[in-house]
Formats: C-alpha cells, sequence, structure tokens
C-alpha cells in the first residue's frame, strides 16, 4: 500500500511539474499554424533567464503564484504571459516553452518556444548591462533551434513548421527605461529621436535577418507606454508619480517610424505577411480608464509596495503580496498581471491575428 501511495505521489508530482513549465508538445485540435515562435524581452520570456547568470531573474514566489501548481516558472508575472496567450489562442499549446527549459523535448520544438530574454532590447548595450541573452543571440539560438527540428521533424516536415509558424518580436521597454534614462552612456550620444532611430533600425535588421532565415510572418510589437509604468512613474513621474513622458515619447517616436518601416518592408517582400502590432493605446487606455476593464490600481503593482518591486526585489522574503491580484494591472512595478496580460492578448487576437494567418 505504501508503495502505491507513493507511486502517485510520484506521478502527480510529475504530472505537476511538467504542466506548470509550460511543455505541450502536441498541437491542440484545429490549431491555426503550426507553430509559435517569439523573441524579445521579459514581456514574452517564459523561463530562458533561469539558465542565466543574472539577477533579472523571477525564478522563485511569489512569482508565479497563479500560475498551475503555484510554479514561479522565470514568467515575470503571476501566472501566464503574452507568449502563453498567443500560442494557447492560436489553438497551438497552452504554455508557450523557453527554449533554454532543462524539460524542453523535443517534441516541444515542433510547436514553437520563445528565445526572449528578460532585460534584452535592441540596443546592444540594454543586454549588456542585464547581462542576458541580446537579440543577435537569440537570432543565433533560432539557427540552432531549426536545425534541431529539422533532426526531430525531418527536412520536409521541419520546412513547412518553419515557414508556417507565426514569429512575434516584442522588445524595446528595456531600452528606453534600464538602458536610455538609466544609464546616461547613451543620453550622451544620442537625443531622444535619434535614440528611437538608433532602435528603429536594430529592430528593422532583425526582422530582416528572421526573413532570410524563411519566416513568412511575423508580428512585430511596438514599445508600449513605458513611462507609464510603476517602477518609472517612481523614477521619473515626479512627485505625484505621472507617467514619465519622456520614456512615452521615445516610446511614441519609435513606434511612429516602426509602422512606417513595415509598410516599407512589406512592399519589398511582398509574399511576406508582416504586421506591426501597437500596443501603446490599448494599454494606456486600460492604465487611465482601469475602471472599464475591471481594476482598481494603476499606479502600483501587487507586490511590496508596487512602486519599485521587480525581479529579486520581488521575493517572498522582503515582499507581501496583495490580498487581490485581480483588482491590479501589474504584478510588480515593470510587468502586467496575468488578467491585464489576457485583456491585452485578446484585445491583439481580435485585431492583428487575421493579418498573420
Amino acid at each position: 500500500m505504501e508503495q502505491m501511495v507513493l507511486l502517485g505521489l510520484f506521478l502527480l508530482s510529475f504530472c505537476s511539474s511538467r504542466h506548470a513549465s509550460g511543455s505541450n508538445g502536441s498541437n491542440q485540435t484545429g490549431s491555426l499554424v503550426p507553430a509559435v515562435i517569439v523573441f524579445g524581452d521579459s514581456i514574452v520570456d517564459t523561463g530562458n533567464n533561469n539558465a542565466l547568470d543574472t539577477v533579472v531573474k523571477c525564478d522563485f514566489p511569489p512569482y508565479g503564484g497563479d500560475f498551475p501548481g503555484h510554479v514561479a516558472t522565470g514568467r515575470f508575472s503571476n501566472g501566464k504571459i503574452p507568449s502563453d496567450f498567443i500560442a494557447s489562442l492560436l489553438g497551438v499549446k497552452e504554455y508557450l516553452p523557453a527554449y533554454l527549459w532543462r524539460g524542453l523535448q523535443s517534441a516541444d520544438l515542433l510547436t514553437g518556444v520563445t528565445f526572449a530574454s528578460g532585460g534584452s532590447g535592441f540596443d546592444p548595450l540594454t543586454a549588456e548591462i542585464a547581462s542576458v541573452i541580446s537579440m543577435p543571440e537569440q537570432m543565433e539560438l533560432f539557427r540552432e533551434y531549426k536545425q534541431r527540428v529539422r533532426t526531430v521533424a525531418g527536412e520536409e516536415r521541419a520546412a513547412r513548421i518553419l515557414s508556417g509558424s507565426i514569429y512575434v518580436v516584442c522588445a524595446g521597454s528595456d531600452d528606453v527605461a534600464n538602458n536610455y534614462f538609466a544609464v546616461p552612456l547613451r543620453r550622451k550620444e544620442y537625443d531622444m529621436p535619434s535614440y528611437a532611430n538608433l532602435l528603429l533600425r536594430s529592430a528593422v535588421g532583425f526582422v530582416e535577418d528572421l526573413i532570410h532565415e524563411g519566416a513568412k510572418r511575423i508580428g512585430i510589437v511596438g514599445i508600449p507606454p513605458i513611462g507609464c509604468v510603476p517602477s518609472q512613474r517612481t523614477l521619473a513621474g515626479g512627485i505625484e508619480r505621472d507617467c514619465a513622458t519622456d520614456h512615452n515619447e521615445v516610446a511614441r517616436l519609435y513606434n511612429v517610424e516602426l509602422a512606417k518601416e513595415v509598410h516599407r518592408l512589406k512592399s519589398k517582400y511582398p509574399e511576406k505577411l508582416l504586421v506591426y502590432i501597437n500596443i501603446y493605446d490599448i494599454l494606456l487606455d486600460i492604465i487611465q480608464h482601469p475602471l472599464n476593464y475591471g481594476f482598481e490600481v494603476s499606479t502600483r503593482g501587487c507586490c511590496g509596495t508596487g512602486k519599485f518591486e521587480v525581479s529579486v526585489l520581488c521575493n517572498s522574503l522582503t515582499s507581501t503580496v496583495c490580498n487581490d491580484v485581480t483588482k491590479y494591472i501589474f504584478w510588480d512595478s515593470y510587468h502586467p498581471t496575468e488578467k491585464a496580460y489576457k485583456i491585452l492578448m485578446d484585445w491583439v487576437y481580435k485585431n492583428y491575428i487575421h493579418l498573420l494567418v
């Protein structure tokens, strides 16, 4: 009897940890694309930073408190994040695993992964500051991934998967908040328009590299109103903790030109499906009118005081958690809650997905 109980506990533990880590190798019935492949920063990093020697991590409580099994998987939120939601909405799988996840299996590769790394950005200095995976390094991992898919699926099936997948590129926030306005080096070299242009050139180069690697359906996400996240309000919003206007101005400058560049790329590569995804306006509306979306708190995160705690500063030893996370737009001082992400991604799916499938 004791052996049977132990066996049952083992199986329960195994299934729980496998589910919580985000692995789901098989396509769900009715998937719109064979796989979802993601690049970027903490908004879409489901655990790659767990494998790195960096302080930009969240593989500890209270992160993951509302994830299945209450497991801190390395997602920068209390639960699911956009990379999970887009894979789920497309019917591919419920959770998008990190490429560097130790439990990643061959079958997981066939339905997509995320190469994103929290703290990364289009400016090479951004990833260097945080000691995380740069965008060029994410591209190198993707090239490695392609070969692994060919090994698992064979050349013909791999070609179908890689050409039919949706690719998402989501970065830029850390360039603005944790580089340009946090470290003086870039501000000595660039004014705000020229720095936005530096990010733009890097983003366009990344997308073109992705096209040359065979991607045909690419969504390029703009920078959100980064000046309105709680940490930037605290650092640059004055005594009233208003939105940091300069931060938002860089984001707007970048977004306007990114939309133009995506239009240009569509003309240059007419056989590709390229879409600029504007999340600035919808997220700003959620922040400015929280009650309209079922929230009560928009200027502080749920973790700790909500004004500066993020990553290692949001931990179960020194930080308490709010009583009702569903009332908060932000989980920590930088990242939205699962509820806010779901609202955002439902809106993105409704307004943009038909342009990619």
